[in-house]
């Protein structure tokens, strides 16, 4: 479900934080189109944080710490990631509304990126989202070497689950994110999930914001159940 805002209706960084309360949460059809779109999903995506998966090879790469990870460092260049064009994707839904209102969300603590730089120093890949209570709503995830974005994942669930966090939204589920656990739940019982993960609140800076964790702190904390 999808409803078309106008480009003239002018959306606070509150009134996002209530939509994603209720289960919506915006898109753009295009870069060069200022108005958003609210949806909704039928069909929910969560990565349900007891289960998810790390590949043997991909668990050996995060063991190794071929990248440095670090949070919030580069809000904006993650961002510019997101929205740039790749291999399969030559279209992007982050327009300039999209990215106005995302960093308000960063800049009142309710909007995170996980960040992966190679070995020197260049952001290699990342991924951000929004939290709000105990739910995280992953937002976009991009990658220039190959791994990045998924060790960059692998950290922050080792984050989410080490902080107090009950739900890991991906609004929509696609083969990649089946890799690692990703399943759709129907509306009515993605609400109930989201309700009870916005009873409390979760600290997601609980750990330093660079060099919090080990690659085999995080692959251990990612992958054991809670």
């Amino acid at each position: 479900m999808a409803s078309r805002d106008t480009a003239f209706v002018e959306i606070t960084p509150e009134v996002l934080l209530k939509a994603y309360g209720c289960g919506i949460f915006p898109m753009a059809e295009s870069a060069d189109d200022p108005a958003l779109y609210w949806v909704e999903p039928e069909q929910r995506g969560i990565i349900p944080l007891p289960t998810f998966h790390v590949s043997a090879r991909l668990a050996r790469t995060v063991r190794a710490e071929r990248f440095r990870v670090r949070i919030n460092h580069d809000f904006g260049g993650v961002l510019d990631g997101c929205a740039a064009p790749a291999p399969g994707r030559t279209h992007t839904w982050i327009n300039e509304r999209i990215r106005t209102l995302y960093q308000k969300l960063y800049d009142i603590g309710h909007c995170h990126s996980v960040e992966a730089y190679d070995q020197d120093g260049t952001l290699a890949g990342g991924l951000y989202g929004v939290c709000l209570g105990r739910a995280f709503f992953g937002e976009s995830m991009f990658h220039h070497v190959r791994d990045a974005s998924k060790v960059a994942l692998v950290h922050l669930v080792a984050r989410l689950k080490a902080t107090g966090f009950v739900l890991l939204d991906t609004q929509f589920v696609t083969d990649h994110l089946r890799t690692f656990g990703a399943v759709e739940v129907a509306r009515q019982a993605y609400h109930k999930q989201l309700e009870a993960a916005l009873v409390g609140e979760a600290d997601f800076a609980a750990f330093a914001r660079d060099d919090g964790m080990s690659g085999a702190q995080a692959l251990q904390l990612a992958q054991t159940p809670v």
